[in-house]
Order: structure tokens, then C-alpha cells, then sequence
């Protein structure tokens, strides 16, 4: 069979090798005779497996020794709501740093908990930029600031660290995160769902720094403590098994690719062969985002009406590019260019532009 290039912002493409070594190891995992997905997590078996993904996950982004590394079902959206149980007082301010869809979510979650400090927000200018760090109105004392690294929605990027001062910086990082040197002693935490760049739905990784776990937070059930889950391996209850698995086998392949520093090359190459197209295509395609905040992962573009989007949308399923109907929240087209989608598919679609707007320009 062919596979196509797949676009698509998450559920995302996944590395071939990575499906194929899944594939070969379902019915038989590691000659025991069974498979991964049927044998128990408190098994010796699973746990060497779960303390291998996570060495190889700290040695991929460099994490710390000082950081804790956790990985839970959930999703982002269920730990930003966490993020306020485990680490505000009841009531305390937190701030938060808009800058597309997933800030705004991120801020529903927590709201129940805390009280919300909006330090900044692009929403007025349609979430094409990010507010100038001076113009931030942070909360002295507040319990942390939260930002979005990467918007997947709306394709605005922090490409630097913001400087906060002493409160901790959280961030969301479940669509950058392995796709560039990260320098993670900056952050208080650091969370991801796996989905778009680390492995398949259904894990999400929090990076935790050890001397956060001191605050008391917020009455909550010992499911809902982040304490208790890293003082249990990320077992405290049943985990998603599989999920951990191949997310383990994407950290392999990617060390063994040449790790974030290689990812990060073929990214730039990637989102500068596409953001070259449009912008060399006289205004047929549009990305508004101001260019120092374009994202290197989620680029959003528009064409001059809908019936030619549709049309796009549909010739490139056929051309055997997939997913990149843009979110419902903007319209038009997104492209995803995760760590896995490889070099070749990122020119496929600017090939496909150029003829595509030849044929309709």
C-alpha cells in the first residue's frame, strides 16, 4: 500500500517505522506470548517498558533530574483544569497569556479554582500575534502564568521564553513539544498531549518541577494529586498502556533520527518551504499571522472564497494529501507538519498550491 501525507492537526501522522515495529509486536510482544496491550501494568515486563520511555524522554528534551515526568490519561484539557487543584491556593490568582482557542480553553478549565488574572490577549487582533511581553499585566504573587506555546488553531508560536520573574511558567505544549531544543529548567511545568508530536491519543505527559509538589493546593481526590501519581510511577491506577508504549517507540525513533536538534532542521525546512509558497503566491493563499509569530507546526492559510477552499480541500484528498480542512473555529486551510510528517510531504503540498493555483488563479 501507498500512505498518504497526512496533515492532519491531532490525532496526528505517526512514524511509519514506529506503526510497522507496533504492527509486528501486536499479537506477540517481546516473545512472551501475548500482547502489550493484554498483559498487566504491574507486570516487570510493562514497568521496564514504562522506565525506558521515560529515560528516553528525558534524554530527548533534556529534562532535569529535578523534574518529575508523569504520564496520564486525560488530555491538556483535563490537566489545565489540574494544573489549578494541584498548584493554587483556593481563590489565589493565576495569569494567563492569550494567544489563540487553547489559551481561552485553558482558562474554562481552570476557572472553577482560581481566580483568572487575563495578564494579556490577542484576541482583538484576531489572534494574529503575540502581545508584546511589556504590555503584560502580570500578578505579583500569583500562583503561575500560563501560556500556550504553540496555538494549533490559530498557528501563533512563543519562539522564545517569556521572562515572568519568580512566579513558575506553565505551558501547554501539545503541539511543539520534541520539535526544537527546549530549555525546560524555565518552566514550572511543561504538559503535552502526545497526540501531535510524542505518539498516539489517549496520553499526555506533565513535566513537573519536584519543589511545586510542596504547595498544598486544593481539596481533591487522590486520582486528581498529582503527588500521588509520581509517587506511584504514573500507576496509582490503571494506565493507557498502549498509549505509553508507542509513544516510548516515537522517543526511540526520534533519538535515533538524530533527536530535537535534527527534528528542528527538517521543521524549519518543512514550514518554510509552505510559508514561502503562500507568500510568493501574490495574495491567492493568505496566512495572516505577523511572521515572527508564524508557527513552525500549525500553519493556517486562506483562499479568496469558499468554493475554491472546498474545491482545494477536496482535489488534495485525491492528490493523496489528507486532513487540511482548516479548524471549524477560522475556516480554510491548515497544514500540521508534526515531527513525523517527513520532508517530502511538506514539498508535495507546495507542489500541489502551485498547480492548484494555476488551474484556478
Amino acid at each position: 500500500m501507498t500512505r498518504a501525507f497526512n496533515f492532519s492537526a491531532g490525532p496526528a501522522t505517526l512514524p511509519e517505522a514506529v506503526l510497522r515495529q507496533a504492527q509486528a509486536e501486536m499479537l506477540d510482544w517481546n516473545g512472551i506470548g501475548a500482547s502489550i496491550v493484554e498483559i498487566s501494568h504491574r507486570s516487570q515486563d510493562f514497568i521496564a517498558v514504562a522506565a525506558q520511555a521515560e529515560a528516553d524522554l528525558r534524554a530527548l528534551i533534556g529534562i532535569p533530574d529535578d523534574y518529575a515526568v508523569l504520564f496520564l490519561s486525560g488530555g491538556a484539557t483535563t490537566h489545565q483544569a489540574l494544573l489549578a487543584l494541584n498548584f493554587a491556593a483556593p481563590g489565589q490568582v493565576v495569569d494567563y497569556v492569550v494567544t489563540g482557542h487553547w489559551g481561552k480553553t485553558a482558562i474554562r478549565q481552570a476557572k472553577p479554582y482560581c481566580t483568572i488574572n487575563i495578564a494579556a490577549d490577542g484576541e482583538a487582533g484576531g489572534f494574529h500575534d503575540i502581545p508584546a511581553r511589556d504590555t503584560w499585566q502580570l500578578t505579583p504573587g500569583a500562583a503561575y502564568v500560563h501560556i500556550t506555546a504553540n496555538e494549533t488553531i490559530h498557528g501563533v508560536e512563543f519562539r522564545d521564553t517569556p521572562d515572568v520573574g519568580d512566579v513558575p511558567l506553565f505551558a501547554d505544549f501539545s503541539s511543539s513539544i520534541a520539535s526544537e531544543p527546549l530549555d525546560v529548567s524555565k518552566y514550572g511545568v511543561i504538559y503535552a498531549g502526545a497526540q501531535k508530536n510524542l505518539g498516539p491519543v489517549g496520553v499526555a505527559v506533565v513535566i513537573i518541577r519536584k519543589d511545586l509538589f510542596e504547595r498544598a493546593g486544593q481539596p481533591r481526590a487522590d486520582i486528581f494529586d498529582y503527588r500521588s501519581h509520581a509517587e506511584r510511577d504514573s500507576m496509582l491506577n490503571t494506565p493507557p498502556t498502549w498509549n505509553w508504549y508507542l509513544a516510548g517507540l516515537v522517543f526511540k525513533w526520534m533519538l535515533a533520527e538524530g533527536g530535537v536538534a535534527e527534528f528542528a532542521r527538517r521543521n524549519a525546512v518543512k514550514s518554510t518551504l509552505v510559508y514561502d509558497a503562500i507568500d510568493a503566491s501574490g495574495g491567492f493563499y493568505r496566512n495572516e499571522v505577523v511572521p515572527a509569530a508564524r508557527s513552525r507546526m500549525n500553519i493556517p492559510f486562506f483562499l479568496p472564497d469558499d468554493t475554491l477552499t472546498a474545491r482545494f480541500v477536496a482535489e488534495s484528498k485525491t492528490a493523496g494529501l489528507l486532513a487540511l480542512k482548516g479548524h471549524k473555529a477560522v475556516g480554510g486551510i491548515r497544514a500540521s507538519l508534526y515531527n513525523a510528517l517527513p520532508v517530502e510531504g511538506a514539498q508535495a503540498l507546495v507542489d500541489f498550491m502551485r498547480d492548484f493555483q494555476q488551474r484556478n488563479g
